[in-house]
């Protein structure tokens, strides 16, 4: 045979050990249930989570009940009643809903089940609000386009097309060296070759030979340089002796 009057006590126990403050017992005249049995009152506020630590709690019932004589095994007698903030018509919704959970919770001790599913219900009916307006906020200032930079016009488009088709040139002039080291032996210019014609007069001479010179890759060898210095300066003493037997001559 059950002893529903243990249960019910180790129950009232077990509520005051969890809940403390928010948990005490009231007068029967002031629970608005028709026994004369020991009422108790649990005060629910939303989940810590769901608020907002600056401000104070926005709303509160008091989850009011009573054990029957059989209880668990027959539901409790429940009221509920606003302490802050929750109009009747949600009171009424609520209690409905903790009946019906009541009822499919018979032959176990079910008070404390309630008062989390009230909790639930409070923080998701006036908590949820605000949180889903925070979003669509977040969300509105994620849509916000801030322009960066300077706005485009004819005169700063023709600006930049100048220095990119200079900065263009600059970096094909860098690059030529490396494509004339990669051309093969047999394509490279002697230093004679080079000197006579005419390229050693200048950049200017380069440039005006380079759009032609686009289908051949010319590269120089150091050794070619000093394979034809030494021909140029054979090249010149010989001028030089020829010239000084001319002057012996006519000076005879």
């Amino acid at each position: 045979m059950t002893d529903y009057e243990l249960e019910q006590s180790m129950e009232i126990e077990a509520l005051e050990a969890i809940l403390m403050e928010d948990f005490k017992e009231i007068h029967s005249s002031e629970s608005g249930l028709n026994t004369s049995n020991k009422c108790f009152q649990i005060n629910i506020s939303p989940q810590e989570d769901e608020l907002d630590e600056s401000t104070t709690t926005p709303v509160q019932l008091a989850l009011i009940f009573a054990h029957t004589e059989k209880y668990p095994d027959e539901p409790p007698l429940l009221s509920t009643k606003s302490l802050r903030g929750i109009p009747s018509e949600d009171l009424r919704i609520l209690k409905e809903k903790l009946q019906q959970e009541a009822a499919e919770n018979l032959g176990m001790a079910m008070v404390y089940t309630l008062f989390t599913s009230a909790q639930e219900w409070l923080s998701e009916r006036f908590c949820q609000k605000d949180s889903t307006e925070d979003l669509e906020e977040e969300a509105a200032k994620d849509e916000i386009v801030v322009p960066h930079g300077e706005p485009v016009t004819v005169d700063t488009f023709l600006v930049w097309r100048e220095r990119f088709e200079a900065e263009l040139a600059l970096e094909r002039a860098k690059l030529m060296p490396e494509s004339a080291l990669s051309a093969t032996k047999e394509k490279r210019l002697t230093g004679r070759q080079w000197f006579e014609s005419g390229r050693a007069k200048g950049t200017a001479a380069v440039a005006e030979e380079s759009d032609e010179e686009d289908e051949e890759d010319i590269d120089f060898d150091d050794d070619d340089f000093e394979d034809d210095e030494d021909d140029m300066l054979e090249h010149y003493l010989a001028e030089k002796s020829d010239s000084s037997s001319h002057s012996s001559r006519r000076m005879s």
